[in-house]
């Protein structure tokens, strides 16, 4: 990296998953008393290290403990790439591959993404995306790929057997909404 002209202070972590393509990132955290400073993206640096993704719009939520958003994901040719992180409380962050042709075709990644630890979920095209509120107030923020487009919206139900995602076990109920109540199931979505 030096030789690239970055220096060492701006060091980052790009750990590689079990699933192709999607990576965990670990941004070096400078903090002293009067706070922290971390740069958490930069083009050139995640173009290098396997994230060539234009980012085109930014996204915010703030959700309660138990929310439980996802599975979600948008169709071709609208598919998006998501770089996901919080800044405020704690979420368990899941990405299932849906690439039939992949042969980790309906697996899945987890971890928990959070204020405190700064770590940061790349997920590239080819996978459906979700994750469950762990704290109240939580504030979770991505970049994507490509605009919204609510005509090629999809999703798959977050908790069909197939997959197995180990949802935490909380102290409230999970909170959905009407739409990702009624997703199909894996093998049933079509793909």
């Amino acid at each position: 990296l030096l030789a690239m002209g970055y220096e060492l202070w701006g060091v980052v972590n790009f750990i590689k998953t079990n699933l192709d393509g999607v990576i965990l990132i670990e941004p070096e955290v400078h903090g002293d008393a009067r706070g922290f400073f971390y740069e958490s993206y930069r083009e050139e640096l995640f173009a290098a290290q396997g994230i060539p993704d234009r980012f085109v719009q930014d996204n915010s939520s703030r959700s309660a403990k138990g929310v439980l958003r996802g599975l979600h994901y948008q169709a071709e040719p609208r598919a998006q790439a998501k770089l996901m992180r919080v800044t405020r409380g704690s979420v368990f962050d899941v990405a299932v591959d849906i690439r039939p042709q992949s042969p980790t075709f309906g697996k899945h990644f987890s971890v928990i993404l959070s204020g405190e630890n700064k770590k940061m979920l790349y997920i590239p095209k080819g996978f459906a995306h979700g994750f469950c509120v762990l704290e109240d107030g939580t504030d979770f923020h991505y970049k994507v790929s490509d605009y919204y487009a609510p005509d090629r919206e999809r999703g798959i139900i977050w908790n069909d057997p197939k997959l197995a995602i180990p949802w935490p076990e909380l102290d409230c109920e999970f909170i959905l909404s009407d739409k990702d109540r009624k997703y199909p199931c894996f093998k049933e979505a079509g793909l």
